[in-house]
């Protein structure tokens, strides 16, 4: 039996390929695995079935056999511990992916998850553009430190690994606000990491969950 992705019905990013369920498509196509997946509605999603795969009611999880996995970064390290191809084979190098995936998760990822989540919930409110203001240079100064650290490297530490795939799909969060386009180096960084195949087809194939979910609904 192939191991379970579990994944949105309905992506709320209208499948531009920002859910979190990408990140693991992009894991399991860049190590060969094959899949099967799950699709939930978000009424399934917080119904007991789901909440004992996942406490918190939220996707991606993952079945293995007797295995049940939920959070895309946890999935993502065990799934580049069992399969070579994510992770370097020394000792070393291994953290160091590692260290970056906690990297992009824990440190990167936050002040834009704010941004994005600002616009949703305030945008409407009078404060918005000054907190804008804000919540732009924190990520400005994530970008910048990043930046500086990834130079003229193709990628964070030595080969393509766990810890770019992580940090490329929190940057693509950023997408419709062009602030990569403003560090050029990690501009270049995230069009190498989605011009790879795996990545194309982890993208197409959620794209097609989207599209189908559309042609499904009845007309207006």
């Amino acid at each position: 039996m192939h191991p379970i992705l579990i994944a949105f019905a309905t992506s709320p990013d209208r499948g531009q390929g920002l859910a979190r369920d990408m990140r693991v498509r992009w894991a399991l196509e860049e190590l060969g695995i094959a899949y099967d997946v799950q699709l939930l509605t978000f009424a399934e999603m917080k119904e007991p079935a789901h909440r004992a795969r996942h406490p918190f009611g939220q996707i991606p999880t993952y079945e293995e056999g007797d295995l049940r996995l939920f959070e895309s970064g946890a999935i993502i390290l065990h799934l580049a511990e069992q399969h070579p191809g994510l992770l370097p084979a020394d000792a070393d190098g291994r953290m160091h992916a590692i260290v970056w995936m906690f990297a992009a998760l824990n440190t990167v990822e936050p002040p834009i998850v704010e941004r994005s989540m600002a616009w949703v919930l305030e945008r409407e409110q009078p404060w918005y553009a000054q907190r804008l203001v804000m919540l732009d240079e924190r990520v400005r100064r994530r970008l910048d430190e990043l930046s500086a650290r990834l130079g003229d490297g193709p990628w964070l530490d030595g080969a393509f690994s766990a810890g770019d795939l992580l940090m490329v799909s929190v940057l693509l969060r950023l997408k419709s606000s062009g602030i990569v386009d403003e560090f050029p180096l990690l501009a270049a960084y995230v069009a190498r990491a989605t011009a790879r195949p795996a990545y194309q087809r982890a993208f197409a194939a959620q794209l097609a969950v989207f599209q189908n979910q559309q042609r499904q609904q009845p007309p207006h």
